[in-house]
């Protein structure tokens, strides 16, 4: 990457703070219900036209999960987010239930592993609400790289997988008894598998009853999407040369190599460039004809999708590396610390595999093949599910997720 990459950046985006000032105040000017251009068609138009080139400027920060209430058995009941557990690189989140009369039966618990991948844990808000009414919901809130000083030390894919392990280990001791599940989303479905191979290798009484994996790359080499080829046709030593950079001055993480968050996104919107202008376009219609509701549900799509977090470069060119590049974890040949990950060893958790129908991130069969790697669960203990209709972000959120997949993971929970 060239140098002073990241410095360019954020030069670029400080260069563009007096435009964006004296665009908002038009902006405010023109909205202003005092002001008779806002009656008008030119003035909506303009303030159209200012709120947009703000979104296009802006940074966007890290969002909150705020998730208040969840309805519980037709009653609503309060949710107070806590940190469970807590490393430099990772918080586990707990959304927990506040019953007015002490606790109920004891819920079975739920652990999600969200992806590390360049966006926020809170991409996943939707996923965590869907599961809330119905489990003890905990969620893997990874940290932004360029706010970790450089002191806490390195973070790669093996850190990852003991990070998964820690947690799970911690969750089973502190409630002994209870019912623990697991899903990775995504990228996490090849450290998430992992972590349990080698916890059931050691015979560790700590195992998940289940691990769901969602949209997940076991196994690239099947169905392979522009993502998959693209890593697989340069190498890690690519990406290396043109997509690590050090995190500036004026940053907690100064000095630090990571693969920046901006660069993540970039390629994300590079994929669907066309899709990604024609919402702006109508974002922009309903701003002119005051749909507040349509544009608002832009505004909180975008407000979470652009919100990005740097990747530690270790992490990310191990991933590559392992993942996308070499296959090693259906080739046999994956290792965490010089040991073998083998997911054949895994016989005592259940295995749920679920895929969208047009995932252009994760192809079809690509987290199927976990259910032939895991030959050591007893059939009666795996399914797979493909859900009909949906991309990469549908097997994980929105209407279909709730109605179809949520539901199905809940069958299967209930099976094993």
């Amino acid at each position: 990457m060239p140098p002073f990459a990241y410095e360019m950046h954020e030069m670029a985006h400080l260069a563009w703070a007096p435009a964006r000032a004296v665009s908002d105040v038009a902006r405010t000017w023109l909205e202003h219900p005092g002001n008779p251009l806002s009656y008008t068609a030119a003035g909506r138009n303009l303030a159209a036209s200012a709120k947009i080139f703000e979104r296009l400027t802006r940074r966007y920060e890290k969002p909150a999960f705020d998730l208040a209430t969840t309805a519980v058995d037709g009653k609503i009941v309060p949710i107070i987010e806590q940190v469970a557990w807590e490393r430099p690189f990772c918080r586990l989140l707990h959304f927990e239930k506040q019953f007015d009369t002490g606790d109920p039966e004891p819920r079975q618990r739920l652990l999600i592993v969200a992806p590390m991948s360049g966006h926020h844990a809170t991409l996943l808000r939707g996923t965590v609400e869907a599961f809330l009414p119905f489990y003890d919901v905990y969620i893997t809130d990874w940290v932004d790289a360029r706010t970790i000083p450089l002191s806490n030390g390195r973070f790669d894919l093996d850190d990852y997988i003991d990070y998964v392990i820690a947690i799970c280990e911690t969750l089973s001791k502190e409630h002994e008894g209870e019912i623990v599940h697991t899903i990775g989303v995504c990228q996490p479905a090849v450290p998430l598998s992992a972590a349990i191979a080698l916890m059931e290798a050691r015979e560790s009484p700590h195992v998940p009853a289940s691990m769901t994996l969602m949209g997940g790359p076991i196994d690239t080499r099947r169905s392979p999407t522009k993502v998959n080829l693209l890593a697989q046709e340069r190498g890690s030593a690519w990406f290396e040369r043109h997509c690590i950079c050090a995190v500036p001055y004026g940053y907690p993480g100064a000095g630090r190599d990571v693969y920046p968050g901006f660069l993540q996104l970039t390629g994300f919107m590079a994929m669907n460039i066309d899709r990604h202008i024609t919402a702006n376009l109508e974002f922009f219609d309903h701003l002119v004809s005051g749909d507040g509701d349509s544009a608002r549900k832009h505004s909180e799509f975008y407000d979470e999708y652009c919100s990005v977090m740097d990747l530690p470069a270790e992490f990310y060119l191990q991933t590559v590396d392992t993942v996308f590049v070499k296959h090693a974890l259906p080739k046999g040949e994956m290792k965490h610390r010089g040991a073998p990950v083998d997911l054949s060893a895994i016989h005592r958790v259940g295995l749920l595999t679920v895929e969208g129908e047009n995932d252009d991130i994760s192809g079809i069969g690509q987290t199927l093949a976990a259910q032939e790697l895991c030959c050591g669960i007893p059939p009666s203990m795996k399914a797979n599910y493909l859900q009909n209709k949906v991309g990469h972000f549908g097997v994980f959120n929105g209407s279909r997720f709730r109605n179809e997949v949520v539901p199905r993971i809940r069958e299967f929970h209930a099976s094993i």
